[in-house]
């Protein structure tokens, strides 16, 4: 019994060496090479530029239907109205507010529709100081709305936010 003892004591301290671990062969690839240093994306050149390369993503985003990414464009405030072409009426208005809401219309009213093209043309920016206006005319696939959108945006965190979208200003003919 204290052979059996020992033999299993033994056991445990080799085990707890290390001396019981198989080789590891050796790699046959060599060392991993080391990583080209990144590309930094590309600091927009003004406040401008970073606010017509967020709509015009917006646009991108609703065609390519990236869910995930048009929702890192939106403030957690952020509203969305449909003027209804009555854009002296706001009582008419279809809203939706807040993320949840957004990430819904996109999912049930846009996403269906496919569009192929979406890119707002003509784009009237206005900002003063951490707030920022932008009206434009959009092309969703044939349809063009001159003048039928108007964005807000606002900078928070050391970035463009958009805040609110109101579409379909441009009055019935």
């Amino acid at each position: 019994m204290h052979t059996r003892l020992l033999t299993l004591l033994a056991l445990l301290f080799l085990l707890g060496a290390g001396a019981c671990r198989a080789p590891q062969p050796a790699s046959t690839l060599g060392p991993r090479p080391a990583l080209p240093p990144r590309t930094p994306t590309p600091a927009p050149a003004s406040d401008e530029d970073a606010i017509r390369q967020l709509i015009i993503a917006e646009g991108q985003r609703v065609v390519s239907q990236d869910i995930v990414g048009l929702m890192e464009l939106w403030a957690a405030d952020a509203v969305i109205a449909d003027a209804r072409h009555t854009p002296d009426n706001p009582n008419d208005d279809a809203r939706w507010r807040g993320r949840d809401a957004i990430r819904e219309r996109y999912v049930v009213l846009v996403f269906p529709g496919n569009p192929a093209v979406v890119a707002p043309t003509d784009l009237r920016i206005a900002i003063t100081g951490d707030a920022a206006t932008v009206t434009s005319t959009t092309v969703i696939g044939s349809e063009v709305s001159p003048a039928g959108d108007r964005w807000t945006l606002a900078r928070r965190d050391g970035r463009w936010w958009i805040t609110g979208l109101t579409y379909n200003l441009e009055p019935k003919k």
